[in-house]
């Protein structure tokens, strides 16, 4: 699996130049059923990161360009009145897919927002009283810009937790910037690209990573971890239940990607500013902190 994900990374970079961190973090999350947050600026390659990954991967693709008149009915579906049949049909949204790039989300009302909560927990949607499922495997790719920015809506707490990972792209080093440069456009790399996986091959690895053994001392780092957060003066709301599990399977998928059968210390590590960075908030003022200090803080936590 270890050489099949290399390739894969590779063939992603031919696109997303100079990304390969924040690819193989994707990646990570996918196959921990999770949901991914790309926040940063426009213009710096999050639309595309999300086109490339499922076209890679084999999985079918829609995406939403969230605006502040957009309506739930128009990521879910309508029901439409047929003359014909004398009998209302529904027509389904963009979110019977299986990998969604809801664009900008943070420009969506907080109503529009919300429509997204039971098919990103329950993957499926309940729409005029009938509950629909979804397609699997079904993968949400959220891009926010900075919340300075106007006429945007901060994501609420609820919405915010749906997310398993929220990572940034920031902009491309310095020789990968001069091939982005000098090569123009890398749209026709993407259209000449071929898939590596197929749908049933996603769901086959996703349930491989779930069956990754966790040991009873790394459940227990994990709840070292959770008690503190809601004991330390740092933060204002601890880590709930829910971002243990989340700490947990993203583990198990980063040890998989590593050839590994079980889980490891260090993998909780490696993947704990981008699960929890998101779910945490300074007790002072309310705000988020820097990823370098929210780290030394969470390492104070004696590892087993």
């Amino acid at each position: 699996m270890n050489h099949q994900f290399n390739q894969i990374v590779g063939q992603i970079s031919r696109v997303v130049l100079g990304k390969e961190d924040q690819i193989r973090l994707a990646l990570t999350c996918l196959l921990a059923k999770g949901h991914l947050l790309i926040e940063d600026i426009p213009g710096i390659g999050k639309t595309t990161l999300a086109k490339v990954l499922s076209k890679c991967l084999g999985l079918n693709f829609r995406r939403i360009q969230c605006t502040s008149d957009m309506l739930p009915g128009d990521i879910l579906g309508v029901s439409v009145f047929e003359r014909k049949s004398s009998s209302f049909l529904f027509h389904p949204g963009p979110i019977f897919s299986q990998v969604l790039l809801a664009d900008e989300i943070n420009r969506a009302t907080p109503k529009t927002q919300s429509a997204l909560l039971e098919a990103m927990e329950e993957r499926q949607v309940t729409v005029e009283g009938k509950t629909r499922a979804l397609d699997q495997p079904f993968f949400v790719i959220a891009t926010q810009n900075p919340i300075e920015q106007s006429g945007t809506f901060p994501l609420p707490e609820s919405q915010l937790d749906r997310f398993l990972m929220r990572i940034d792209l920031g902009y491309p080093n310095r020789a990968a910037e001069k091939m982005l440069l000098s090569l123009g456009e890398t749209r026709s790399a993407l259209d000449d690209m071929q898939p590596m996986l197929t749908n049933k091959d996603v769901l086959a690895l996703q349930q491989q990573v779930s069956e990754v053994n966790v040991s009873d001392a790394l459940l227990e780092y994990v709840q070292d971890l959770l008690g503190f957060t809601r004991r330390s003066p740092h933060f204002h709301v601890g880590l709930s239940p829910r971002a243990g599990l989340n700490l947990l399977i993203a583990a198990k998928s980063s040890a998989f990607l590593q050839q590994r059968d079980y889980a490891l210390p260090e993998d909780l590590q490696q993947v704990m500013p981008w699960v929890v960075g998101h779910r945490l908030r300074s007790r002072d003022d309310g705000v988020e902190f820097p990823r370098d200090r929210l780290m030394s803080i969470l390492l104070e936590v004696p590892v087993p």
